[in-house]
């Protein structure tokens, strides 16, 4: 995809405002634009001039909407294929006003489009009125998280410039976007061909007493610049010269100076910038900001790779392997789930894995429903998950690196947003701060404890929703292992958070230090030869791998299984009644979520099984696999 800019020779330290344009195909985009580049004095000098000799010479009559359709076929073909970027300027500001299709079929480069803005523009054509893609347009900006909407009624000229055929189209379309959360700042009437109330007032609409266009956009404000916001230096490329590596990239926001200490994310490496590399530059640079594609060499020579993301330490990007993306969906076949695709994001590509699809929306009747596939064309949140760790944004803080698309290998299949709510921020559980730490090794081996012991140590990890059963089968299998001669310990989570972590809250962040602390205790207490139970609701499955990785082995996962409605009808704590009248946020299964085990060495079904049943198949497992007697027979001792 191509785009087209023209910049304004104006003073850098002019306001901005990024502006996208969308409406159904034929309500008078391109017109519009050509009007507001005509009436505000931005256009080039003899463009103007220039379009209409080439209509004189095709014989075609004028049209303002050619000023923007520069392409020969968009012309012909009477649509706009492409999202053009051009400049206009009023007293207040400068503006980047961003032209997307209207037609179905090119909606993915209007989400493109869209992607970048800070308020948006809507055109309702006052003959046709409220079209279904009038609505699905309303939707997909409002997912996009652009709240500015200044909603235009097109045409009047054509419907005698009625007051009563606008206040009809409004009141319609004002209950539409009212429902799915969005209120516009104004309803505007506007004759695009006649340039009525566009710039100046029109006086064939006395009825019409709100502002011109001109002057709505001046009453938006403009998103916070990218220089102020955190770093972000997304690799690029590494370049060796000389005895240098250079790193390359464009500053998607913030700055760096010379001397900055930068993170590098996900690998966690730091170094300080020895230097900023910079073609065509006189003097040497000693200072980037966003909008900057600079190179940059570092005082210590780390090993790093493109999709790096170079930050301050202040305020680094979210680490993650698994995240909530709303997307848009353009491929020919649906999206299901167990499907894998390319993940672009920034310059970083990884294999990403449909973990779950959350609901669909439906941009006609407002509802979100489950599904098992996403349709073509069709909005829906879901959830993705990589192998490897990845550096991101919610996109709602950092557009530039909280955006993503979606390949198939040979196309995009969908564009998206990321959003991290219910899950933890990676980045604290996966570093490690202390140094100079020498592993000590026990004069106790395993093989004498578990002599002594009369079984291995090792976890059982119980998983599973509150109410599953997972603390009253835990008690009961802790009592029955006591009474054989098992020595057998239990860590709850209720009364590990008297303790150990009664520091922590239960925002995703806090529940995987949680459960990243109770995995290293369990770990020591299998170490001493223990059988170690835990019942933990543990939620996220790299927070459950990350204990097995801890226990080298020794952990097994047991998932107590019941479903959503089996544990809300057992509740024993009153937790589900105080989810669902919002007294608790964040609750599992409720408003948080839950990634069941794909794996696990036992499930034990407690919605189909008895008390008695589910503990006599765990102990039949713990003697199975623990029990010194059965161990050594297993092996042929």
């Amino acid at each position: 995809m191509s785009s087209r800019a023209v910049s304004p020779a104006t003073d850098l330290l002019r306001e901005q405002l990024r502006i996208v344009i969308v409406g159904h195909v034929d309500h008078g985009k391109s017109t519009l634009v050509g009007r507001l580049f005509h009436d505000t004095g931005s256009l080039p000098d003899g463009k103007l001039d220039a379009i209409k000799a080439m209509c004189e010479r095709r014989g075609m009559p004028f049209e303002w909407a050619f000023l923007m359709d520069a392409f020969q076929s968009e012309r012909d073909q009477g649509i706009t294929i492409d999202t053009a970027q051009i400049w206009f300027k009023t007293k207040k500001r400068d503006y980047v006003i961003i032209d997307a299709p209207g037609h179905r079929e090119f909606i993915k480069n209007m989400i493109t489009g869209a992607a970048s803005a800070e308020a948006a523009v809507l055109l309702i054509d006052a003959g046709h009125g409220v079209q279904q893609q009038s609505r699905l347009h309303g939707f997909l900006l409002h997912l996009l998280g652009i709240r500015q909407l200044v909603v235009l009624v097109n045409k009047m000229d054509l419907v005698e410039y009625s007051g009563a055929r606008f206040a009809a189209i409004r009141r319609e379309f004002s209950d539409y976007l009212e429902g799915i959360g969005v209120t516009p700042s104004y309803f505007i009437p506007i004759a695009a061909r006649g340039g009525d109330n566009i710039v100046e007032r029109s006086a064939l609409m006395p009825w019409y007493e709100g502002p011109t266009l001109i002057e709505a956009l001046d009453n938006f404000q403009p998103a916070a610049r990218l220089t102020d916001l955190p770093l972000r230096l997304p690799l690029q490329d590494i370049y060796k010269f000389d005895d240098r590596r250079i790193l390359v990239g464009r500053v998607e926001s913030g700055r760096l100076s010379v001397g900055d200490k930068l993170l590098f994310s996900p690998s966690n490496k730091t170094a300080r910038i020895a230097s900023i590399e910079s073609w065509n530059s006189p003097a040497p640079v000693l200072e980037a900001h966003a909008g900057q594609s600079i190179g940059i060499t570092l005082d210590d020579q780390l090993f790093l790779e493109r999709g790096e993301i170079a930050s301050l330490e202040q305020d680094p990007p979210v680490e993650t392997n698994v995240f909530r993306g709303r997307l848009f969906w353009l491929g020919h076949e649906p999206l299901q789930v167990g499907n894998s695709y390319l993940l672009k994001l920034a310059t970083r590509e990884a294999r990403v894995t449909v973990q779950a699809i959350e609901r669909v929306f439906d941009a006609d009747d407002l509802s979100a429903k489950p599904a098992v596939e996403v349709p073509r064309h069709g909005v829906a949140d879901v959830i993705l998950r990589s192998l490897p760790l990845l550096a991101l944004d919610e996109g709602r803080h950092i557009a530039r690196t909280g955006r993503f698309v979606l390949g198939d290998g040979t196309n995009i299949v969908a564009g998206g947003i990321i959003d991290m709510e219910g899950y933890p921020d990676q980045r604290e559980l996966v570093t490690k701060r202390s140094s100079n730490i020498h592993k000590v090794e026990h004069g106790v081996l395993a093989d004498a404890r578990a002599e002594r012991n009369g079984h291995r140590g090792g976890i059982l990890w119980f998983t599973g929703l509150s109410g599953a059963g997972k603390s009253t089968l835990a008690m009961a299998v802790e009592q029955e292992l006591f009474r054989k001669g098992y020595q057998v310990y239990v860590l709850d989570g209720d009364n590990v958070r008297y303790g150990l972590n009664a520091n922590l809250g239960f925002s995703p962040d806090d529940r995987a230090e949680n459960i990243r602390r109770v995995g290293e205790v369990a770990a020591l207490f299998a170490d001493a030869g223990m059988i170690v139970i835990t019942a933990f609701i543990s939620p996220y499955r790299a927070d459950r791998q990350r204990a097995r990785e801890a226990a080298k082995g020794g952990l097994h996962e047991i998932y107590i299984q019941a479903d959503v409605e089996t544990c809300e009808q057992r509740d024993p704590k009153g937790l589900y009644k105080k989810a669902r009248s919002g007294e608790i946020a964040e609750f599992t299964g409720i408003s948080a979520p839950y990634e069941p085990p794909e794996s696990a060495e036992l499930i034990v079904d407690t919605g189909a099984m008895s008390v008695e049943q589910s503990l006599a198949t765990i102990l039949h497992y713990i003697e199975e696999n623990f029990s010194l007697l059965k161990v050594n027979h297993g092996n042929g001792a």
